[in-house]
């Protein structure tokens, strides 16, 4: 065997499935066709569960050191409604506003410091699989060769050879429209208003969020005074190739055709262009071939992408490393495409509903809009909404009866204080290992958790209105358990042992391979 886990694909999805594999203990290879890092950016950034994970990893206060902004978001499109958060007393959606070239940049150096090898100019030919290995022959900027690996993981974007190779459908749709996209800075002559809106010299007040003319949608936003949000979306008049870089003259004359006159446009920071589609791979599996981010969907609407294909990766990694070093329970891969298969099915409904309700011009959608826009004025929907655009508003679905509202929730990070001192959730994640957190100081319950101890952490913490007596949290951030407050020994004692066995494998068979270093 070459290497145990062979990734196809260097964008951000391969590049964190690398570093979370090294986390759990697995140096994996990543091979990527083009001969250097991509300067094109796909994306502005990230926008919801993926950004507490980040933190949970230690590494958000790293990636937002190269962002135009980080934290919670006032405000979010959605089908061409502007959410407006400011009412809530927290937003239900965390962003981080960073160039995808530069989140690669940092990923790779994330994943490289980890162990994992990177080959750029390495393009993948062929594969093929049987019940031990997949053998794949790759061709190289020396030449061809081949490499044996326990598992093969397609992370090659939409058009994925891996997927196609595999013989997996990918059905869906393309639409028609492009949209071209920046962040641009605040021109000079432009002024930001308390509002949001801006005052446009020559134009008057353009309002924040979307302006729909009979030639297309302009949405404008800003999250700080010195950087302008734009884009622009129309039917496509030049064919452009969706692989060339986009120039801030493309921008601004999508942006004079669409609004019918020009707006200042400052120094261009990220760029972007993208025609959207909307598909999902069948399954995400097939033997020992996974699929991962977009290579498994695309979504029509924005901010959904990295989001969805970052989070896959969080829930492979520990799966597959638990079958390299030998302890993986009967079934624990599978679980991969039925997580994940779900949480994709959920984001491509919301993306197409937006895409439903952004496309049409006739008064029938406009007032569709505007009813919409009203229902979003209430609290409840648009904290609704910002889950379903954050993929926070999804349980992990466990096996078994979910005991605990918690089960098969994103952990929350409550702060803790231990007999070391005070800590919390993310500060004991770092290392991506499980994690049985004893909130009452249950002997009982630590005791048949060390059974595990060679592949889980056990922590005692106290914290105030703890929601229950302990949770057992996976290295993706779900609970996987959670004891009642104050719930018997007895019972409470078997459905432990009974998770443990699920997740974690029989404690008898030996492990290869442990983790102990700090992320």
């Amino acid at each position: 065997m070459d290497t145990d886990v062979l990734v196809v694909g260097a964008g951000p999805t391969g590049l964190m499935l690398a570093a979370e594999l090294c986390l759990a203990g697995v140096r994996p290879l990543v091979v990527e066709r083009q001969p250097q890092p991509r300067d094109t950016p796909k994306a502005n950034g990230l926008a919801g569960q993926i950004v507490p994970l980040l933190h949970y990893r230690g590494l958000l206060e790293r990636f937002a050191e190269h962002a135009s902004y980080s934290g919670p978001a006032p405000g979010f499109p959605f089908g061409g409604v502007g959410l407006d958060f400011a009412p809530l007393t927290e937003s239900p959606l965390q962003v981080l506003l960073i160039p995808q070239p530069r989140l690669e940049e940092l990923l790779a150096a994330r994943a490289t410091e980890l162990g994992a090898e990177i080959r750029r100019g390495h393009e993948v030919l062929e594969f093929s699989q049987d019940d031990a290995a997949v053998t794949v022959d790759i061709d190289g900027p020396y030449g061809r060769y081949r490499v044996t690996a326990g598992y093969l993981v397609g992370c090659d974007g939409g058009n994925s050879e891996i997927r196609d190779k595999a013989g997996i459908p990918f059905p869906g749709n393309t639409y028609p429209e492009v949209t071209r996209l920046g962040h641009v800075t605040m021109p000079d002559t432009v002024t930001l208003l308390d509002s949001g809106d801006l005052d446009v010299p020559g134009i008057g007040i353009i309002r924040s969020g979307f302006t729909r003319t009979d030639r297309g949608v302009l949405a404008l936003a800003s999250f700080t005074p010195e950087v302008l949000l734009v884009s622009a979306t129309e039917d496509d008049p030049t064919s452009s190739d969706s692989d060339s870089p986009i120039t801030l003259t493309e921008l601004r004359d999508s942006i004079s055709r669409v609004l019918g006159t020009e707006i200042p446009l400052g120094e261009p920071i990220w760029l972007s262009r993208f025609h959207a589609q909307a598909r999902q791979a069948e399954r995400y599996r097939d033997r020992r071939v996974f699929l991962a981010g977009d290579a498994a969907h695309l979504f029509p609407a924005g901010g959904a992408a990295l989001n969805i294909g970052l989070l896959d990766t969080a829930n492979l990694a520990w799966k597959l490393a638990a079958a390299v070093h030998g302890w993986a329970p009967d079934g624990l891969l599978d679980t991969y495409h039925r997580e994940r298969h779900l949480a994709g099915a959920r984001a491509l409904l919301q993306t197409r509903a937006q895409a439903a309700l952004a496309r049409g011009h006739d008064p029938d959608a406009i007032a569709l809009r505007e009813l919409f826009q009203d229902l979003l004025n209430d609290e409840q929907p648009l904290k609704r909404i910002g889950a379903l655009l954050a993929s926070s508003d999804l349980h992990a679905p466990l096996p078994g009866p979910a005991d605990h509202a918690l089960t098969g929730a994103f952990t929350p990070n409550l702060p803790l204080r231990t007999e070391s001192g005070t800590t919390n959730i993310a500060e004991l994640m770092r290392n991506g290992r499980p994690l049985l957190l004893d909130l009452s100081d249950r002997a009982d319950l630590r005791a048949t958790a060390r059974e595990w101890r060679q592949r889980i952490d056990i922590h005692t913490a106290t914290t105030d209105q703890r929601p229950a007596d302990a949770l057992l949290i996976r290295p993706d951030a779900h609970i996987a358990w959670a004891a009642d407050i104050d719930q018997p020994t007895d019972t409470t004692i078997a459905s432990l042992h009974a998770t443990l066995t699920h997740w974690f494998g029989d404690p008898t068979e030996p492990t290869t391979g442990i983790v102990t270093q700090p992320a």
